[in-house]
Order: structure tokens, then sequence, then C-alpha cells
């Protein structure tokens, strides 16, 4: 029991920490510098920025890689991100960042800090909702340029199984909403939260922090997401 409650108050500094506003977006060149290639654009919170792994073992950046080994090529990724953001962080910063020209692609990837602070589902429903139209606006309403994943449970990398079940259904409702809300504007969900519990039998899954997650993982989000986004473009 000590243990988990010193594992419970580390995960609070590492994703419930308050940091000083003001938008900062990490740009990753991912492509060759050919002509015609597209633009991603990630918005998130730890999960998104790689906590605890290195730039290259990003989820957005080994997403790219993987869509250029895949012939749809991204020149540039970049990530709108922070550990310990909510909906509401991430809203307010998208909300100050205007980029020069649209996004061809945009995912969305947020909640955790909203499940852990035991924030309002409701307030999470209507800020996802105007995150999801932001996301839009970047694609220049483009609703099938726009993809999101679910919630991890983050319960899968606690070394004690007192409050995993109770987290894991505090993340099934959130990504319920989640999947409601992309429902009502036509924009792909893709539910990566039973690949976070594999993590509770394979501890390589979770990164050197034992709260966040390792590059194993996030590789294995890519290669759920990567054949369900290139629908998108296939679809045009």
């Amino acid at each position: 029991m000590k243990q988990s409650k010193i594992l419970l108050l580390s995960f609070l500094f590492c994703i419930g920490c308050i940091h000083e506003p003001g938008v900062t977006v990490v740009h990753s060149d991912t492509g060759d510098g050919a002509k015609n290639k597209l633009r991603f654009l990630a918005l998130g919170d730890s999960y998104t920025i790689g906590e605890s792994v290195k730039e290259t073992e990003r989820w957005p950046v080994l997403f790219s890689k993987s869509m250029n080994d895949n012939q749809i090529l991204i020149s540039s990724t970049d990530i709108l991100a922070r550990t310990g953001w909510t909906t509401a962080n991430l809203l307010s910063n998208v909300y100050s960042f205007k980029p020069a020209e649209n996004y061809d692609l945009v995912s969305l990837m947020i909640g955790v800090n909203n499940q852990y602070q035991g924030l309002p589902i409701d307030q999470y429903r209507n800020e996802f909702h105007l995150l999801l139209l932001e996301s839009k606006k970047y694609t220049g309403g483009r609703s099938r340029r726009v993809f999101v994943l679910s919630i991890p449970d983050w319960g899968s990398t606690l070394n004690s199984s007192d409050s995993r079940d109770a987290i894991s259904r505090e993340i099934e409702k959130f990504n319920l909403v989640a999947k409601e809300e992309c429902a009502k504007e036509n924009i792909l969900f893709i539910d990566i939260t039973p690949i976070s519990r594999k993590a509770l039998g394979d501890r390589s899954l979770i990164a050197s922090d034992n709260l966040h997650y390792s590059a194993r993982m996030h590789q294995l989000w890519v290669e759920e997401a990567l054949p369900q986004v290139k629908l998108l473009f296939k679809s045009e």
C-alpha cells in the first residue's frame, strides 16, 4: 500500500502538474524535402509529447515515419502537447495557436488528466467537442483529416492492483464520451485503450519512469492507427 501511494504521488507530479501558459509547438522534419508532402499536427498531453521517451520514439513521429513508408508522404510533424494538460489547458493553447497555413492531418489524444484530477465528465464532453471543432479548422474544415486516439488506461502501469478497476471504469466512461463526440463530427475514433492494458503483462511496454509508456507501446499505437488513417486518404 505504501508503494502504491508513492507511485500515485509520483504520477500526480508527472501528469497533474500546472505549467506556464503559452503555446509551445515541437517541430520535427519527417520527410526528405520532396514536393507535395503533407503537414501533420498532433494535439494532446504527456502521451503525445512522449514523456520519458526520446523525440524519435514519440508516437506522432513514429506515425509519420510509418505513413512515409506507406507512400503517404508527411514532410513535417508538429506537436502541440505538454505533460499535465487537461482539455482546458489544451484548448487555451489551441486558441492561441494560429498557423500560417492549414494542416493536412490532425490528431487528438486528451483526457487522462481530466480523469486523474476528478474533473466533471460533462466538462470533458464540452471541451473535447470544442477541441474537435478546432482540429477541423486546422485542416480547413475537413473532418476526414482528423482522427482521435482514445485515452490509455494508466492503471496498467501501477504495480499495485488496488485502484486498477476503478481507474479502468473511469477511463472507459471518458472514452465513451470521446467516441460519441467524434461520431457527431464524423471524425475517426481509434481505440488504443485495450493495447495500453498489455502493459499489465509486459513491463517492457512501460517507460523508465514506471508511469508512462515506452517506445514499444507508442509503436503499437501507431500500428493500430495506421491502417485506419490510411483509409481516410483513400476515400477522398
